[in-house]
């Protein structure tokens, strides 16, 4: 399972690059930016929970720049493969107890946290794609299974 979240964590890497370098050749719109924002955002609120660490900023809607978010994306990437790097196969059916940004707690699995994190990313540049299409901008093939033919 570690190997599979990992092929799952280097394709989100991909298609993020992807969709930021298409941010910035669009002129870094306003919607697109604020969503890549706040899926980078997420990707580190979500590793803490994991980690058992509190939120670092916690903040699910920041005002970043679209010129950081290519480092973003590299170091989100590079702490996620760390931490799937020293889990064990056990460790993806443990119970992760946490707290959400309004102080409810709740309770999931990591290997439902991970996949939710993927599919969280994915759902959010889809909707900075369609704000890019929408604006008349070329929108790269970010699907899964063409970053698996390339690899």
């Amino acid at each position: 399972m570690k190997e599979y979240f990992i092929q799952l964590f280097d394709y989100d890497r991909y298609a993020n690059l992807l969709i930021a370098e298409t941010i910035t050749k669009a002129g870094n719109p306003e919607k697109p930016v604020q969503l890549m924002a706040h899926l980078l955002a997420a990707q580190q609120i979500w590793l803490s929970r994991c980690k058992a660490l509190p939120p670092a900023g916690a903040i699910l809607w920041p005002d970043w720049q679209a010129d950081t978010f290519e480092q973003m994306i590299n170091d989100n990437h590079r702490a996620w493969i760390n931490f799937l790097d020293y889990s064990e196969p056990d460790d993806f059916d443990k119970i992760i107890s946490y707290k959400s940004l309004n102080g409810d707690s709740y309770e999931n699995k990591l290997s439902d946290i991970l996949a939710h994190a993927i599919n969280h990313g994915t759902h959010h540049r889809a909707q900075a794609g369609q704000h890019l299409k929408l604006a008349g901008e070329e929108l790269p093939n970010t699907d899964y299974i063409f970053y698996l033919r390339q690899k």
